[in-house]
């Protein structure tokens, strides 16, 4: 089964510094049709202005993963890591039992898009936590990348959290497979581009849930880039 969350259905708003859309129910956003996928309960894509962005807020028992695709985002948080995010740069989240920070575009004059994704941890309570890796793709395209992982394999981020994330950049024409045990199920997001999913055409900002499939086929219609969460 494979079904499509098409971009343009997505919700979200317009908040003049902030563009948001939501794949999935999110702030004053609600369809009780799209309340997640397995263990995932927010795909968010942003845009920010420059010199503006989200003052310090909290969270808890959520593993949040966010992945900037272009410009620069600027993270604080209350356990004292003060860093910058840039293009190709993915940082893990564990809010665990309570967890403070701020997201600001530090540029005085080119927005940050970037994705935000939650994630429901394995358990509660656990102790707050952060990492942060650069994923380039040179050399690495054509192919998946492990990107995060429940145990930090072969470079990855560690999530609280039996799922896994992998990138992937296509060139024009290129194929991807991937297999997906027995009882697991996937989800594709679309970050730029456009792919063949089975019978189907994924452009940018669509999403697909994957289940009761042994196998996925991906062919990049224009360049793209991808990201895909295997999930228990």
């Amino acid at each position: 089964m494979i079904r499509v969350r098409k971009a343009a259905d997505r919700g979200g708003a317009d908040h003049g510094w902030l563009q948001t859309a939501h794949t999935f129910s999110f702030s004053s956003y609600y369809d009780p049709e799209h309340m997640g996928f397995r263990a995932l309960r927010v795909i968010n894509e942003d845009r920010v202005r420059p010199s503006q962005g989200f003052g310090e807020h909290g969270h808890r028992d959520m593993e949040i993963i966010t992945y900037v695709l272009s410009g620069a985002l600027e993270h604080r948080d209350s356990v004292g890591n003060a860093t910058i995010l840039r293009a190709g740069e993915m940082q893990r989240m564990t809010a665990g039992k309570g967890i403070r920070h701020s997201e600001a575009n530090p540029s005085a004059d080119e927005p940050v898009h970037f994705y935000q994704i939650w994630l429901f941890p394995e358990r509660e309570g656990l102790e707050p936590s952060y990492e942060q890796k650069a994923f380039p793709d040179e050399g690495e395209r054509n192919q998946w990348r492990l990107a995060v992982s429940p145990d930090g394999r072969d470079g990855s981020l560690r999530i609280h959290q039996d799922a896994s994330i992998h990138l992937a950049t296509l060139d024009e024409g290129k194929s991807l497979t991937r297999p997906i045990e027995e009882g697991r199920s996937a989800w594709l997001q679309v970050l730029r581009g456009s792919v063949a999913l089975r019978d189907q055409t994924l452009e940018a900002g669509d999403g697909a849930a994957i289940a009761d499939e042994s196998l996925i086929a991906i062919r990049a219609e224009r360049p793209s880039e991808l990201m895909l969460f295997d999930l228990a």
